[in-house]
């Protein structure tokens, strides 16, 4: 555990304003109207995040990843599920968006499998594709609640729709600012403010992180800055004029040791077409810099290093810049501060901006994103991805349209990992 100059209770008062804790994976909830919570766990081969809920009558259990760029919650409904709850949504009904088509299907009746039904696109930024399922209505089990009706994406997945994914997992929790993601479905059936907390967990051994839909404003005891909204759809399927759901902060510089990163301005900001700016993923294990952001961030990074007296070593794929770990211990390594909109800064720790490879060796956990989008077209210059985000407790306020963050969890003796 690290040490900290910070006040031991600091964080202790966080939770019981925030009304949760991390101490476990269920919390207890207090106030009116409760927040739901759903406990969240790290996949040790992908490094991505994924969470347990029920689905159907009888009800079955499914392991589905975090997407906070997602749309919304897409399962596996394969031949070996069924469940007498499951709806599907017409394509006439007023539930299906506006920009979807309609589906059909040649076998008998099940959930997957109707015709004249709502049709989704299935988004999955491993796969080679995009895919189709249907919007289906069913009962939907988190740790505290049982949801009657749900809207969700349900098609029969092979492994092309999987790739990826954690091995077990089938599907994605969705967490973008859609009415079709878990949080505004939520939000709208328990009148619950419009406001996700998250603190993604760091451990992969029993660790257990949480998302929490409908959290108290927490705006006066944790650092705000604007969500910014880009103006062009980052998704690979999308209408013309349609903007993106997905959540971006503005960083208006990056300091080394409190050296400005020598970075183009108009790269930290949204082009015509949409491309810039900075994106917050739990689906990027690393974060991904443009390369024309890389390159200056990496010179300025082993700089610094080398005027710590760093001993720099073979790079380990996917890593370039990789140090002995007892010169690190001696010297520390350099600090990574995100200047963010409003005059705040995000201090990226230690445990956040450094990766271990292997026994002896720590490499900086930023990688180069190249130049092209991978599966929509648009490309952001900074995916701020989930090593640099985990034990932070981050609260995705669409009420006021801020981000509340508290930076590493770590500094304050604890995190969002099970308090070990």
């Amino acid at each position: 555990m690290a040490s900290s100059s910070f006040a031991p209770h600091y964080y202790f008062f966080l939770l019981s304003i925030a009304t949760f804790s991390f101490s476990s994976c269920s919390s207890s909830l207090s106030h009116q109207p409760n927040p739901l919570n759903l406990p969240i766990k790290k996949d040790p081969l992908t490094n991505l995040y994924y969470a347990s809920v029920g689905v159907g009558t009888p009800r079955h259990n499914f392991d589905l990843v975090l997407d906070l760029g997602g749309p919304y919650l897409w399962y596996d409904c394969n031949s070996h599920y069924n469940s007498s709850s499951y709806h599907p949504v017409p394509y006439e009904s007023k539930k299906c968006p506006q920009d979807s088509g309609s589906i059909g299907c040649d076998g008998p009746f099940r959930p997957g499998c109707s015709n004249d039904t709502c049709g989704l696109y299935i988004f999955n930024i491993f796969a080679k594709y995009t895919f189709t399922g249907g919007l289906g209505e069913d009962v939907l089990y988190m740790p505290t609640q049982k949801v009657p009706t749900f809207l969700s994406g349900c098609l029969d997945a092979d492994a092309e729709v999987l790739e990826g994914l954690p091995k077990g997992s089938d599907g994605i929790i969705g967490l973008a600012r859609t009415e079709l993601a878990l949080p505004a479905q939520l939000s709208s059936a328990y009148k619950l403010p419009r406001r996700l907390s998250l603190c993604l967990p760091s451990s992969t051994n029993n660790g257990c992180g949480d998302l929490v839909i409908g959290t108290q404003d927490l705006s006066r005891v944790l650092q705000t800055t604007p969500l910014i909204i880009n103006p062009n759809s980052t998704a690979p399927v999308y209408t013309t004029g349609d903007a993106s759901y997905e959540y971006f902060i503005d960083v208006k510089s990056v300091r080394i040791d409190g050296n400005v990163v020598n970075i183009k301005p108009s790269l930290l900001s949204f082009d015509k077409k949409g491309n810039g700016g900075t994106r917050l993923s739990t689906m990027t294990p690393f974060t991904e810099l443009h390369s024309r952001v890389y390159k200056p961030f990496l010179r300025q990074f082993l700089k610094q290093a080398s005027n710590r007296k760093l001993k720099r070593v073979a790079s380990v794929a996917p890593f370039e810049a990789c140090y002995d770990s007892s010169s690190v211990r001696r010297s520390g390594v350099p600090s990574v501060d995100l200047e963010l909109q409003g005059g705040v800064t995000w201090t990226i720790a230690q445990t956040n901006s450094m990766v271990t490879t292997k026994n002896g060796v720590v490499c900086l956990g930023f990688v180069d994103g190249g130049t092209e989008p991978k599966m929509s077209g648009v490309k952001a210059s900074i995916v701020l991805g989930g090593h640099q985000l985990e034990n932070n407790l981050m609260v995705f306020d669409l009420e006021s349209s801020n981000l509340g963050f508290s930076s590493s969890l770590l500094l304050q003796n604890t995190s969002g990992s099970r308090f070990e």
